[in-house]
């Protein structure tokens, strides 16, 4: 990602497979950009797709997001995010089978840490999901960008199958119940 501008923030989500967390958050306002990538594991330079989905790095698929806090909090980030993907499956998203596909939150600011970690302690409260939530919540120590290729998947490919059968439904439950955080013409 480029610099951030004065008041923007970043936070790095893994919702399972990146493309559809991606297809979401694209049509979230105030997300003033966002990129498709890995996060942490355990390799020293950047992995390819095929690595990543070996399960040998330990990375995550991630999408990175700037967003301008005047226009969403990170709060409401975080609602979405925790709305349009399952975190109480460990290390795996409907049939997005392994490490690489866990549920995890990677931030940079220690407050993001603690607001995402109170979330979660309020959704389990409020019984929110019938299993315990098993996100991961760490500091980012690595992100690398995915592939060009994997930037705007959705929207460069809406009939490809994994696209309409999985990608497609959770814009569409975002789109329901998020209208409010709807960017124009999104």
């Amino acid at each position: 990602m480029e610099c951030i501008v004065a008041n923007e923030q970043v936070i790095t989500l893994g919702g399972g497979c990146f493309w559809c967390t991606e297809a979401v958050f694209e049509r979230v306002r105030g997300i003033t950009a966002l990129q498709s990538g890995y996060a942490n594991g355990r390799v020293e330079r950047a992995p390819s797709y095929e690595e990543v989905c070996s399960g040998s790095t330990g990375c995550v698929e991630v999408v990175q997001l700037r967003f301008d806090p005047s226009q969403i909090s990170l709060q409401s980030v975080l609602e979405i995010f925790f709305a349009t993907h399952d975190p109480t499956q460990l290390d795996r998203q409907g049939n997005d089978v392994g490490t690489q596909y866990r549920s995890g939150i990677y931030y940079s600011e220690p407050e993001h840490g603690q607001i995402a970690r109170e979330m979660v302690r309020e959704l389990q409260a409020e019984g929110i999901f019938t299993a315990p939530v098993v996100t991961e919540i760490v500091p980012l120590a690595a992100f690398w960008p995915a592939e060009t290729y994997h930037q705007e998947y959705y929207r460069n490919n809406p009939d490809q199958a994994y696209c309409s059968f999985v990608v497609g439904p959770k814009v569409a439950k975002f789109r329901k119940a998020f209208a409010t955080h709807l960017k124009e013409g999104a």
